[in-house]
């Protein structure tokens, strides 16, 4: 039995359409300790979690418990000590032994937004999403109509020519996942990313990811001390000292 320690929002529905698939991700016996002897410290424990295409996980804890460590080797950042890492049923970490390129794999399969929005603020809210395509080999036309189509899909596109300044917060958010989904990644990572906004802008952030997972078949998986918005998640992973919580614990 996995060590997947979770509540899930419903029994029925979406979970029973996408078991029989290949995991977006799964984190398989992921442990990562930094330091040696008496500054050894151990951020995560043997942590093992799957998550599905077209599911939508909010990963909680307090701080310190784990919850960036673990998105950060899920993003090929942050090399577990040992466990593996297999995204779309392909090995790509084993331990700290990369098995791919792993700067061409991030950018072709996986999309990433933070708590801040980190547009490059002389390009307007198009070119941020166009550079993304461009940089992944698509001709400039095709990125642009990629973009513009990504903004209007999101929201936004009556905005593409304003410069990030120009943007509330929420919006530029907005932007920030229309560039996460520019290069059509099967796995999305955000770390806090509604820790800047207000409470009605941050849950349509959140259900905004919750669209994205459902209608692009993508996992997505959310690190948020947010708990105003939950409802809109399909499971709930809680995290405490590197270990994921069981089952008991993590349920409300």
């Amino acid at each position: 039995m996995e060590g997947d320690a979770s509540r899930t929002k419903h029994s029925t529905g979406l979970m029973n359409t996408v078991t029989d698939q290949v995991p977006a991700i799964e984190a398989i016996g992921v442990t990562k300790v930094y330091g040696h002897g008496q500054t050894e410290v151990i951020a995560l424990n043997d942590v093992t979690l799957r998550v599905a295409r077209g599911e939508v996980v909010a990963l909680l804890g307090p701080s310190g418990a784990g919850k960036s460590t673990l998105l950060t080797a899920m993003a090929l950042i942050n090399p577990p000590t040992s466990g593996r890492i297999v995204i779309g049923g392909k090995l790509v970490m084993d331990g700290e032994d990369a098995k791919i390129d792993l700067r061409t794999f991030r950018r072709q399969h996986l999309g990433f937004v933070f708590q801040k929005a980190n547009l490059i603020p002389f390009l307007t809210a198009l070119e941020n999403v166009q550079v993304a395509l461009e940089i992944n080999d698509r001709p400039a036309h095709a990125a642009r109509q990629r973009a513009m189509y990504l903004l209007d899909h999101l929201g936004i596109g009556d905005r593409a020519d304003n410069l990030p300044d120009a943007l509330s917060g929420g919006q530029q958010q907005r932007v920030a996942v229309a560039r996460a989904l520019a290069n059509e990644p099967s796995l999305i990572l955000a770390d806090e990313p509604t820790a800047a906004l207000d409470s009605h802008r941050g849950r349509q952030v959140m259900e905004l990811f919750a669209q994205v997972a459902h209608e692009s078949n993508a996992g997505v998986i959310v690190v948020t001390h947010d708990v105003r918005a939950l409802d809109v998640f399909d499971r709930i992973v809680e995290m405490e000292d590197g270990r994921l919580l069981p089952p008991s614990k993590a349920s409300r």
